[in-house]
């Protein structure tokens, strides 16, 4: 199912405005994360798009061309997966499952097929007789994602529905949860403030900020082609370079940086994983703090510019806080982007 959303706002009675005048088109089976810090507004529209919320005047929303602006929740058919999941504790996992549909009231036989059909999906065939409370963090997950399937909406609305599990688990469903997603072929929308999480499941990113969507594009070019130093900052951790900008050489503490074009009244930003340690390197920096993480160090340098910025070293060892060095940053990682105004 295609939806069309069309100059969705949403003043609340107090004159705050959560959402400003937003425009977001969203293709049959295609998965759209809405990312974006909180207070951004991403809930707002998921509830707009639910029937929860009521817009502005002027507002439409168009399931596969039909306008449901003032359609209730109940008539919009729509599937949602809420963060803590809100599971019956006292029904079993094919009681959970099935309830919607006995809410719909159909026949004993179709509801039984559903309910196997979704069981099987997310593969709960084990499970499918147990309590809600005999279950694990994960279970529950793919429970409320078949209860949700298993009416057959028209689209999927999940709000942070990985937030309340622990880190290790949360890494763990996410590939799992992009999965179910794709088996299911349901245009889905899904709320997160974690970056690694809509860049892994979604086709589509919406980068959200102060009300408004500041971006929308695939996992990859928002990565590669951000449009402002926000997006920069919000995808990929990009920390701003602080110097003199003279046409196109950036004239730091630590020392110079060529730039891949002039960048007068630009702001220069980069990665961490594009900082490299580097003896002949042109810049200078002081290492205040060491973080062992595994498959890297993650290492905080102070003096190269204004404030610390930090490095990816993958190395079998690592310098020591205290440490002196140089770094070298490749012209073509530099970021250059428009320098915005501050409110």
């Amino acid at each position: 199912m295609t939806l069309t959303l069309s100059n969705i706002a949403k003043t609340f009675p107090d004159g705050t405005r959560a959402l400003l005048p937003t425009d977001l088109e969203i293709g049959q089976g295609e998965i759209v994360s809405l990312l974006g810090p909180s207070g951004c507004g991403k809930s707002t529209l998921l509830r707009i798009i639910a029937g929860l919320e009521t817009p502005d005047a002027g507002a439409s929303v168009m399931f596969e061309g039909e306008d449901v602006t003032r359609q209730s929740v109940e008539t919009r058919r729509i599937g949602m997966v809420f963060q803590s999941y809100a599971l019956f504790p006292n029904m079993s996992v094919r009681g959970n499952i099935g309830y919607g549909l006995k809410m719909q009231k159909l026949g004993r036989a179709e509801i039984d097929a559903r309910v196997n059909e979704v069981i099987a999906l997310c593969r709960l065939d084990a499970q499918a007789d147990r309590a809600i409370t005999a279950l694990s963090g994960g279970q529950r997950q793919r429970v409320a994602l078949a209860r949700a399937v298993a009416p057959r909406p028209r689209v999927l609305l999940l709000d942070e529905p990985l937030s309340a599990l622990d880190a290790a688990l949360r890494a763990e469903l996410r590939d799992e949860l992009a999965l179910l997603l794709r088996e299911f072929g349901i245009t889905a929308i899904f709320v997160t403030h974690d970056q690694t999480e809509a860049m892994a499941i979604a086709d589509r990113v919406a980068v959200m900020r102060q009300g408004e969507v500041a971006q929308i594009g695939t996992p990859e070019a928002l990565y590669r082609n951000p449009a402002t130093g926000f997006i920069a900052r919000f995808i990929g951790d990009a920390m701003p370079l602080e110097g003199r900008i003279e046409a196109d050489r950036l004239y730091m503490p630590g020392g110079v940086l060529d730039l891949p074009k002039s960048a007068e009244g630009h702001e220069v930003l980069v990665r961490p994983e594009d900082i490299r340690l580097d003896p002949d390197g042109p810049v200078a920096a002081r290492v205040e703090a060491v973080t062992f993480l595994g498959t890297h160090y993650r290492l905080a340098l102070a003096g190269a510019t204004q404030g610390v910025i930090f490095a990816l070293h993958t190395g079998l060892s690592a310098p020591r806080p205290g440490d002196d060095l140089r770094l070298s940053i490749a012209s073509e990682a530099l970021l250059i982007l428009p320098r915005e105004r501050t409110a």
